[in-house]
């Protein structure tokens, strides 16, 4: 026990995550991705350095390809390579689950979004969400139903 690795309060498994994507979709159904990195990406990533929000996933050749995803380089990087911030990320997901997410996406509409960038058991996961886009009377009823709820609890805890 003497040896177990402890980890500071402060540090939290979450890198990046994308808080629009709540706003702007329905979600449907999450799955969890690894990512194919660099060294310096996880370098950067282990900084925080990553920004998620306007990132996107693309299927191409029966593969989940992340656009978008910025990481930006740490400045003691490496000089022999040379560190592109949005370069295209592979996805690393299961056959069975390609093949649900290619089927939803090309026949259902869904669109794929990445929602939360994190650490688990040492690797960098992201995950994804299949999503339907939300039109803009939709965000106007989710904030009503989301200011109603506050005022609620504003009246319940005033008696």
């Amino acid at each position: 026990m003497a040896n177990k690795k402890t980890r500071s309060k402060g540090s939290s498994s979450t890198i990046a995550l994308n808080k629009k994507a709540r706003h702007d979709y329905f979600l449907e159904d999450r799955f969890e991705a690894g990512l194919a990195l660099q060294g310096w990406e996880v370098k950067s990533l282990r900084e925080g350095r990553a920004q998620l929000t306007e990132s996107y996933i693309v299927i191409k050749n029966s593969e989940a390809w992340l656009f978008g995803f910025h990481i930006s380089p740490l400045l003691s990087a490496s000089t022999h390579i040379t560190a592109d911030p949005i370069r295209t990320r592979k996805l690393l997901l299961h056959r069975r689950e390609l093949d649900k997410l290619i089927g939803a996406v090309e026949r259902k509409g869904y669109t794929l979004i990445p929602l939360a960038l994190y650490w688990k058991r040492g690797r960098v996961k992201l995950e994804v969400a299949l999503a339907r886009g939300k039109q803009s009377h939709d965000k106007r009823t989710a904030d009503k139903d989301r200011e109603w709820s506050r005022s609620k609890q504003r009246l319940l805890r005033g008696h």
